[in-house]
């Protein structure tokens, strides 16, 4: 029954942990199966974690949904359960930085450093000091602000080129390194940024030739994407007014 209890309905879980009780019953030379064997046989097991299956993804999946939910408390729960689970420090700290570019993004860029920095601090001390770095980092970066507009911005954009395939570049974006390659108006025309007001061209196309220009890049009214969206709005107002 304690076996049971304490497997909280994993059939696997309950096996592996009886196989541990015989095992240990042979190495103290025990004829029986006792409940104080029991309880030590299933004392680092009383949190179920499978690292091949089902549960491990379930775990992270909480793990990952706590800090989109903007819960430092649960997030640090989950975070715990894996690790005391022995859940390799690394494959947290992967999806950590994943959850920084991904759900993050540019309404908080520090977010993907410290998830970084974590990392580096994990590997130079290793567990339980490096965990430490772990928990601040993701505390972090749950109550930072959130934006998915840069991850959906790569999808579209990626959806896009494989749609239009490999239009040619522009000549006046390319390069031109020869003589050659000067007389066949490679850069032609092309006006430096840096040399305009604000540094930013009004109205030029990027884009490849015959590909009208697209709006991929969405800002979110949350942390520094706000200023970012503000930028951008004027930027494009100098555009139409290039444009009339």
């Amino acid at each position: 029954n304690y076996i049971a209890s304490c497997s909280h309905g994993d059939a696997r879980h309950a096996l592996g942990s009886l196989e541990i009780c015989v095992q240990l019953a042979i190495q103290s030379d025990q004829s029986q199966i006792t409940r104080t064997l029991v309880e030590a046989s299933v004392q680092h097991k009383a949190l179920i974690y499978d690292k091949v299956g089902d549960e491990h993804y379930n775990v992270i999946s909480a793990f990952i949904k706590s800090m989109r939910g903007s819960d430092p408390d649960a997030t640090v729960y989950w975070l715990v359960r894996m690790l005391e689970s022995g859940e390799d420090p690394r494959f947290i700290l992967r999806r950590m930085v994943i959850f920084a570019s991904e759900d993050i993004g540019n309404a908080d860029p520090r977010g993907i450093r410290l998830a970084l920095d974590a990392w580096e601090t994990q590997e130079r001390l290793g567990s339980p000091e490096g965990e430490l770095a772990i928990a601040q980092a993701i505390v972090y970066l749950a109550c930072a602000a959130k934006s998915n507009a840069v991850y959906k911005a790569f999808n579209s954009a990626m959806r896009d080129a494989k749609e239009f395939g490999s239009k040619d570049v522009p000549l006046h974006l390319r390069n031109a390194p020869t003589k050659l390659m000067e007389k066949l108006d490679y850069g032609k025309d092309y006006q430096y940024a840096h040399n305009e007001p604000d540094a930013y061209v009004a109205g030029e196309h990027y884009f490849p030739d015959g590909m009208e220009a697209k709006k991929y890049y969405h800002p979110v009214d949350r942390g520094l994407e706000i200023k970012i969206a503000e930028k951008l709005a004027t930027l494009r107002e100098r555009d139409k007014e290039v444009n009339k």
